[in-house]
C-alpha cells in the first residue's frame, strides 16, 4: 500500500492540529510551513477536511483551522480512504475497486494480499490521531533494519 500525497499532507497538518487541541486555531500559513505542504494544495485539503467535519476554520485576523472533533474521535483509516479511496494493495482483494482477475481461481498468492488488506485496514481504523499523535517517530535505523530488508523494494 503506498497513500498519495494528498492523504500524507492531511494526516501531517492532522498532526500539527491535534497538537494544538483545545488552544488557538492555526493559519493555513502556518500549517503549510510547519508541515511542508504547498500552500495552494493545501487550500484544498483543507476543504476536503472542513467538508467531512473533521477540521472547522475561524474567519479573521487570529482566525485558522482547529480539530472539529476529538482526536479519538478520527481514524486514520477513514482519512485515507476519502483521499485514496482504498486501503487494498491490489484490486483483486479491494471492496470498493474490486476487479476480476483471470486468475482468481487459482491464485495462491492473492490469499497474501487480502491479509495485508485486512491488517492494515484493523490497523488504520483502530489507531486514532490521538493514537498517533502518542506515538514515537520512527527512526532511520527501523526503516532499514537488517533482518527486515532482506530484498530491494521495500
Amino acid at each position: 500500500m503506498k497513500i498519495s500525497k494528498k492523504s500524507d499532507y492531511a494526516l501531517r497538518v492532522l498532526m500539527t492540529l491535534v497538537e494544538y487541541y483545545g488552544r488557538e486555531p492555526i493559519s493555513i500559513r502556518e500549517l503549510a510551513d510547519r508541515n511542508a505542504v504547498p500552500k495552494r494544495f493545501l487550500e484544498h485539503i483543507m476543504l476536503d477536511l472542513k467538508s467531512q467535519g473533521w477540521v472547522s476554520s475561524l474567519p479573521g485576523k487570529s482566525g485558522g483551522y482547529i480539530l472539529a472533533q476529538k482526536p479519538d474521535d478520527i481514524n486514520m483509516g477513514e482519512i485515507v480512504r476519502h483521499f485514496d479511496n482504498l486501503l487494498a494493495p491490489i484490486n483483486c482483494v479491494s471492496i470498493n475497486h474490486y476487479e476480476r482477475c483471470s486468475q482468481e481461481a487459482v491464485c495462491k498468492f492473492r490469499r497474501v494480499f487480502l491479509d495485508v488488506r485486512n491488517e492494515t485496514t484493523r490497523l488504520m481504523d483502530n489507531t486514532s490521531l490521538a493514537d498517533a499523535f502518542r506515538g514515537e517517530p520512527v527512526r532511520r535505523q527501523e526503516v532499514f533494519d537488517e533482518v527486515l530488508i532482506g530484498g530491494a523494494g521495500i
